[in-house]
């Protein structure tokens, strides 16, 4: 497992909030960004908040801030790449949510949610747009 953070450096992007990190001489680490939820990739928006992160991280340096695993097995971790909070940016670009479960913990990001969502900014743009834990029930698919 990571040190509490540690920086890594990002090899792949799995979707919107999920991405491989090589830390040193540790095996490649599957983390799950923290606090929000993407839209699964056969949704709408869910490739372009794929490529969002890609262009935030993919093959740069991260800092993983590791808060534990998640019941997959992955890293749950507050990422910064470029600087930046990416859980963040994808709120802020429209492309993820704030899952209603972390929302008291981090009113920033649940905030820049409500900014995204009266600028209609990405997946707020959509007249209704389904949250990816509601399409995964529906669909019946697992992992997030």
């Amino acid at each position: 497992m990571l040190a509490a953070a540690m920086l890594c450096l990002v090899v792949a992007v799995s979707d919107g909030d999920s991405l491989v990190v090589h830390c040193g001489s540790q095996a490649p680490e599957r983390v799950r960004i923290a606090s929000i939820d993407a839209p699964e990739l056969r949704q709408a928006w869910g490739r372009r908040a794929r490529k969002n992160l890609a262009q935030w991280c993919l093959r740069r340096p991260a800092r993983i801030d590791a808060e534990g695993h998640d019941r997959y097995g992955r890293l749950l971790a507050q990422v910064h790449c470029q600087g930046r909070d990416v859980a963040a940016a994808q709120v802020d670009a429209g492309l993820a949510w704030v899952h209603p479960s972390q929302e008291p913990q981090h009113p920033d990001l649940a905030a820049a949610q409500q900014r995204a969502r009266a600028a209609r900014q990405g997946l707020w743009a959509q007249k209704r747009p389904q949250a990816p834990w509601k399409y995964r029930q529906r669909h019946g698919t697992g992992a997030r």
